[in-house]
């Protein structure tokens, strides 16, 4: 058939998926045998989230997910990123297991499978249980270790069924916002020499969590990690600044995903932290660095553009303009081309042959129309023009498999509450009424064609 003109087409064994979390949508916190989180804690903690919320009921999916998993198959997608509620399996982190809080997600999984949709487990999306940031937290080791006996418990007990796992979500932000600025869970500002360590114990832990995973689950289990990626653009694409975004690459994601993908800590950023460097052994570099399967990027706005510069780093940092256009969230950047490029450097830098785009979207204002629609334009541009970019990387052999739309609902966004809506479907919280917006539409649109038109 011929193809229509102006159809940019994704490979055919490209995935379509949509992402969620769990202390984000499911609700139930006292429910099922569930034990408390650092994010019930710090909700609880006066002036730290907007408006005083809560992630008690959030989109209540616990009790939900049928209907939820309902909208999925009417998006067309055929995968569906979620999280486990570390909690929910361990009350206390470790010890004895919650026979209801597993149940549910085998109830989840059952579901999911039976409608033709693909389960990809996410084992930490920031939920630790109070119990071990009462022991310490990140700054820990025996959490990374904790984290190891729950990743082997989670692939015993569900590897039958979930053939695909994230080890942790964003440790880029789960450390640094929630024990260096403490503007997230558990809301600590350590010094430098102790957050760098908490870095570490969590690069640790995805290592751990690795090497557990693979021992404990089913022949095929596959593994990898969801980061956050510092997206380094170059300011015009020629050659010099593109060798210089790949340079500023490497260099600002090394406590994260560098030393995950090359088992070190670059000397250039030992030499910067100096004194307050983490304290490591080669054989915990060996483990951090133990091989995935694929490399999951959360991508929505640009860390920095960059240009070629006559320094010894090769670049420097150019500062956005004041009229650069952001959306609702006004730390979302729109530069669509970040989709292009993060995938495009991970590829090249680290010659990884597999990568998914484990979060994509925008938060937007998201007010229902007089007819009860939610048209919302804002965020339908913003996919087209972050997929346009996508579909270009593909079709230049950038090895993206899939992509995951954030988010399939509004929900509880962390220190902003309920105020920011990244979902492709509304959620009237007092109700608990999901309507899908204008968006779901033009997304059940691409999925469907597996193109942009």
């Amino acid at each position: 058939m011929k193809q229509r003109h102006g159809t940019r087409r994704f490979p055919q064994s490209f995935r379509w998926g949509t992402a969620t979390a769990s202390y984000q949508i499911e609700g139930a916190a006292r429910e099922g045998g569930r034990g408390v989180s650092i994010w019930d804690t710090f909700c609880r903690l006066p002036g730290r989230i907007r408006g005083g919320a809560t992630g008690d009921v959030a989109c209540d999916h616990y009790h939900r997910f049928k209907e939820d998993i309902a909208l999925m198959k009417t998006l067309g997608v055929t995968t569906y990123r979620f999280s486990i509620a570390w909690p929910r399996l361990f009350p206390d982190g470790t010890g004895a297991p919650n026979a209801e809080g597993l149940a549910f997600y085998e109830r989840l999984i059952d579901a999911l499978l039976a409608s033709g949709i693909e389960p990809w487990a996410t084992l930490y999306h920031w939920d630790l249980p109070q119990a071990l940031q009462d022991r310490g937290g990140w700054e820990s080791r025996d959490t990374a270790e904790a984290f190891a006996a729950y990743a082997g418990f989670v692939a015993d007990k569900l590897g039958d069924r979930v053939r695909n796992f994230f080890t942790l979500n964003e440790i880029k932000i789960f450390v640094d916002f929630g024990y260096g600025s403490g503007a997230f869970a558990p809301g600590l500002s350590l010094p430098a020499a102790r957050l760098n360590q908490a870095r570490h114990h969590a690069l640790l832990a995805h290592g751990l969590g690795v090497q557990a995973l693979r021992a404990r689950g089913r022949p095929g289990l596959r593994v990898g990690m969801a980061e956050n990626i510092a997206a380094v653009l170059p300011i015009l694409e020629t050659p010099e600044h593109v060798r210089a975004a790949e340079r500023a690459t490497r260099d600002i994601n090394a406590p994260f995903l560098t030393a995950m993908l090359e088992g070190r800590y670059i000397a250039s950023w030992l030499a910067a932290a100096g004194a307050d460097a983490p304290r490591f052994t080669d054989r915990e570099l060996a483990t951090i660095a133990t091989p995935v399967d694929f490399v999951g990027l959360n991508v929505y706005t640009p860390e920095a553009y960059v240009q070629a510069a006559d320094t010894a780093r090769g670049y420097e940092r150019v500062e956005l303009p004041r009229s650069h256009p952001r959306m609702e969230a006004s730390w979302l950047a729109f530069a669509s081309e970040t989709l292009y490029w993060a995938p495009r450097h991970v590829a090249k830098l680290w010659n990884v042959e597999e990568i998914y785009i484990t979060e994509n979207g925008t938060a937007a204002a998201d007010e229902p129309a007089a007819d009860g629609k939610v048209y919302d334009l804002d965020r339908v541009m913003f996919l087209r023009e972050y997929l346009g970019h996508l579909q270009r990387a593909t079709d230049e052999g950038v090895p993206v498999r899939g992509y995951f739309a954030w988010s399939l609902l509004d929900n509880f966004e962390w220190a902003d509450g309920y105020a920011n809506r990244f979902g492709l479907h509304h959620v009237d919280y007092t109700t608990q009424k999901r309507t899908p917006k204008l968006s779901a539409a033009f997304y059940r649109n691409v999925v469907a064609g597996n193109a942009l038109a």
